[in-house]
């Protein structure tokens, strides 16, 4: 991957897609007006355009993801990002433990 608004166009996309959601949907849960929602969403999954740190938050609420995620260089960082953050409480406390113990 070249660049930040790449890799989040690609996760973005991914993301979206597993969860189900249209990019009109997406946009507008995401607080995005829903008349621009669905091109919006695509300019940002097409690298066209950057979305903005506070879009992404919200975009990654929708998307049970941590905004983090969307911007980490590494794919398998990412992914443990993404494991962490829908992990249970108690499965967190114990990857922590494992992490720290190490």
């Amino acid at each position: 991957m070249n660049n930040g608004n790449e890799i989040f166009a690609l996760r973005l996309k991914s993301l979206r897609q597993e969860s189900g959601l249209s990019q009109k949907i997406l946009g507008i849960k995401a607080g995005i007006d829903e008349f621009v929602s669905s091109t919006r969403i695509n300019r940002y999954e097409q690298a066209v355009h950057t979305a903005d740190y506070t879009i992404v938050q919200k975009i990654a609420e929708v998307l049970n993801a941590p905004t983090a995620y969307f911007y980490s260089d590494d794919d398998d960082v990412a992914q443990l990002l993404l494991q962490y953050h829908r992990s249970t409480a108690k499965k967190k406390k114990e990857i922590l433990k494992i992490v720290f113990s190490a």
